[in-house]
């Protein structure tokens, strides 16, 4: 039997998931959901979908067995609650919530029903960035001292008018929008974060959220890690996200288009690695998915939700809790951003000027 799934939110991210799943071998979308009458006309007229304009209305009367929520931030832990609450399985958008108390109550209600939960950090399904998951895990540059994660992209580039990722309680900025990616993929490697120090969140171009997040990270493993995010550099012609770490055996780089590893003469060497530079590409490390959207690591998140609904996995690699563990290290870094700006200034030292004697 295909798993009955529903659709909330036909936005970009929203539409190019309803794309990708109506054509999924084991799936059968059963209603989709809009505040656009027009958009529902169209889908429902050539697509042939259910179609409503009322979320609740849409779980009780179409009865699916998941469903995928593509909303603004703010709208998610109403409509993943009520989907829990009525024997759903869920995949989520990131960022998972705004609020991070509400992120771990998500979390335990979605492990207290057995329900498969998921959120959309697409970047684990990134083949390079999965590569580098796998080294880590086997230690092959030694002991880890110090990660570097960063995301750029021309998002904001001039003052303009209010959309929902401009309100922050509605979208939460960079800090929620972007540098929750290089930071979940911190998480994946490492865990919890510890402590966060030094963090800077400032404005460009943006009135009332943040353009850009800048941060120091400590885990409880071990390693630190710099954060670098900017989604008004218009240096860069789309979203660019980038991690390297350095250890005692060697340094690994990565972005999407390839992992970057440099193992030392003494590293344990993995598997078709030498020592000195190696380089992974993407194209090569990618396996093939059923239908090729904006890139196959969109496919493959929806595909790992729908065979973990199947085989009954309930330990998702991007579970609710692990999203929760990225909202609390969000919650963190803006605390401390909070705390430094609200201190009075440092009394620097008198110094003698080098013009007198």
């Amino acid at each position: 039997m295909p798993v009955r799934l529903a659709i909330v939110g036909l936005g970009k991210m929203g539409l190019s998931h309803l794309s990708m799943i109506r054509v999924h071998p084991d799936v059968e979308v059963v209603g989709a959901c809009d505040a656009s009458k027009f958009l529902l006309d169209i889908l429902g007229t050539h697509m042939g979908v259910p179609v409503f304009t009322d979320y609740e209305l849409m779980l009780r009367e179409a009865k699916p067995d998941a469903v995928v929520i593509a909303t603004p931030s703010r709208f998610h832990a109403n409509m993943v609650r009520f989907a829990l609450e009525q024997g759903m399985h869920v995949f989520c958008e990131k960022p998972f919530c705004l609020n991070w108390a509400e992120s771990t109550a998500l979390s335990s209600l979605a492990e207290s029903k057995g329900l498969v939960n998921q959120i959309g950090y697409h970047y684990r399904f990134v083949a390079a960035f999965q590569e580098v998951k796998r080294l880590l895990d086997m230690g092959a540059i030694g002991t880890v001292s110090h990660v570097l994660a960063e995301a750029y992209g021309p998002v904001v580039l001039r003052p303009k008018g209010m959309s929902w990722r401009s309100k922050r309680d509605e979208g939460g900025g960079c800090l929620y929008d972007y540098a929750a990616h290089p930071v979940n993929l911190l998480n994946w490697f490492f865990g919890a974060a510890q402590s966060v120090g030094g963090t800077v969140i400032n404005s460009i171009f943006s009135k009332d959220i943040d353009d850009e997040a800048y941060s120091t990270i400590r885990f409880a493993a071990g390693p630190s890690a710099q954060l670098s995010v900017n989604w008004s550099d218009e240096s860069y012609r789309k979203m660019t996200v980038k991690v390297s770490a350095w250890g005692s055996e060697g340094r690994i780089q990565a972005d999407r288009q390839e992992c970057q590893v440099y193992l030392r003469k003494n590293a344990k060497l993995p598997p078709g690695y030498v020592s000195g530079w190696n380089v992974r590409y993407t194209t090569e490390l990618t396996q093939p998915v059923w239908f090729y959207l904006r890139g196959e690591e969109y496919s493959a998140q929806l595909d790992y939700f729908i065979k973990c609904i199947i085989t009954s996995q309930r330990m998702n690699e991007n579970s609710f809790a692990s999203a929760a563990q990225t909202d609390q290290a969000l919650l963190m870094m803006r605390e401390d951003a909070s705390a430094i700006q609200t201190k009075a200034p440092a009394v620097q030292p008198r110094r003698k000027s080098l013009f007198r004697r």
